[in-house]
């Protein structure tokens, strides 16, 4: 099983020792993210296009779930 590693504590998904408990993650470019509604996450995968980055921080987490919001 993979790990996935996270330290936003503030993440409905954060656990103890900044792991992620999220079932499935959801990675894009942050262009696309920036543009895409919040809807736009790991359950709708399929919908997104394939896209190429040259370093991390061209990346984001589209799985972020504020913490107080369920």
């Amino acid at each position: 099983m993979s790990k996935i590693y996270c330290s936003i504590d503030n993440c409905h998904y954060w656990d103890q020792g900044n792991y992620c408990n999220a079932s499935a993650i959801m990675v894009t470019s942050d262009s696309y993210a920036n543009q895409a509604p919040e809807a736009m996450d790991a359950p709708k995968h399929a919908e997104f296009p394939q896209m190429h980055a040259d370093s991390c921080m061209e990346t984001c987490c589209k799985t972020f779930v504020h913490k107080d919001s369920e």
